[in-house]
C-alpha cells in the first residue's frame, strides 16, 4: 500500500491537493481521525479487494484533536512498521495570503471562536500542526500558486511521475453532468453510437464484455478511436520532452457510462506501452 497524509494550513489548499490525489486514482479520506488509521488500514490491507486501496490518501488537520496531532510520530511510525509506503506532505502558505483567500471565500476558519481572532487562529494553526510539518516529505509552500500550479505541484511529487518522466490520466465523464476542469486534451465523442439504445445495455457500462462487444463492430466507433490515437501519438512525446509532469485527456459522452468509459479504456491500453503511468478514471462510475 502507498498511503498519502495530506495535512497543512487551512487556506494553503489541502482539499486541493486531496481532490488532484482522487482524480489520480487514489482513495481519499478527509479528516479522518488518526487514532483510527492504524486499525483502518490493517483491515484494509486484510481484504480481498486489498487491491483497490493500494493507493490511498487522507486529509489530516487542525480538526482532530491536539492530542491526537502530538502523537503524530507515533502513529507514523506504527504505519511503516506495518509495511505501509508512507508519504506526508504538508502544504504552507504566508500569513498574508491565507488571510486574503479567506476573505476571498469567507469560510470560516476550523480555530476562529468569540475569543480567537482570524490572526491568532493562523498562529495557533502553525503552532499545533508543528508536529507534523516537522515529519513533512514533502513539504509545500503555496503562496504563490494558483489552483492550476498547485495541482501540478502535486503531479510532480508524484514518485512515478519523476523528472523526464509524464504520467498520463485519462478521465471518461458526461456531459449532462457538466466538463470536469483541468483537462489539458477533451474529446466529445457524443457522435457515435450509443449502447443506451440496445436492449439489454442500458444498465451496464463501457467496462463491461457485452457493451465493449457492441462498441467494438460499430465502423465510427473504432475510426474515432484510431483518429484520437493518431492525434496524441505524436504530440505527447513533445511534451515528456518538455519535462512536462502529467497530461490529462477528457473524453466525454452524454451520460458519462458507455462510450467514453469504453474508450478511456483502449486508450490506456494503448499508450501503456509508451508511457508510465497510464491513470484510468471514469467521473460517473462509483
Amino acid at each position: 500500500m502507498k498511503l498519502v497524509i495530506v495535512s497543512g494550513l487551512s487556506g494553503a489548499g489541502k482539499t486541493v491537493a486531496l481532490k488532484q490525489y482522487e482524480d489520480l486514482g487514489y482513495v481519499c479520506i478527509d479528516n479522518i481521525p488518526l487514532a483510527l488509521t492504524g486499525p483502518m488500514i490493517a483491515r484494509l490491507l486484510a481484504r480481498t479487494d486489498a487491491a483497490r486501496y493500494e493507493r490511498l490518501a487522507i486529509g489530516v488537520d487542525a480538526r482532530e484533536l491536539p492530542q491526537e496531532i502530538r502523537r503524530f510520530p507515533q502513529h507514523l511510525a506504527r504505519l511503516r512498521k506495518r509495511g505501509v509506503d508512507v508519504r506526508v506532505i504538508f502544504l504552507t502558505a504566508s500569513d498574508e495570503v491565507i488571510l486574503r483567500r479567506y476573505g476571498d471565500t469567507r469560510r470560516p476558519h476550523p480555530l476562529v471562536d468569540d475569543h480567537t481572532s482570524l490572526v491568532e487562529a493562523i498562529q495557533l494553526e502553525r503552532a499545533l500542526l508543528a508536529p507534523i510539518a516537522d515529519l513533512a516529505d514533502e513539504p509545500l509552500d503555496t503562496t504563490t500558486m494558483n489552483l492550476h500550479e498547485l495541482r501540478e505541484a502535486i503531479l510532480e511529487r508524484l514518485p512515478e511521475a519523476a523528472r523526464g518522466k509524464l504520467a498520463l490520466l485519462f478521465l471518461s465523464f458526461g456531459f449532462k453532468n457538466g466538463v470536469p476542469s483541468g483537462c489539458d486534451y477533451l474529446f466529445d465523442v457524443r457522435c457515435l453510437p450509443n449502447p443506451h439504445w440496445s436492449p439489454g445495455l442500458r444498465e451496464l457500462s463501457g467496462r463491461d464484455e457485452p457493451v465493449m462487444r457492441w462498441l467494438e463492430t460499430r465502423e465510427p466507433v473504432q475510426r474515432m478511436r484510431a483518429d484520437i490515437v493518431a492525434f496524441l501519438d505524436p504530440w505527447l512525446p513533445a511534451f515528456r520532452a518538455q519535462d512536462r509532469a502529467y497530461v490529462t485527456i477528457g473524453v466525454g459522452c452524454t451520460g458519462g457510462q458507455h462510450r467514453s468509459v469504453y474508450l478511456v479504456e483502449r486508450l490506456a491500453e494503448h499508450f501503456r506501452r509508451h508511457f508510465d503511468p497510464v491513470i484510468v478514471k471514469h467521473k460517473e462510475l462509483t
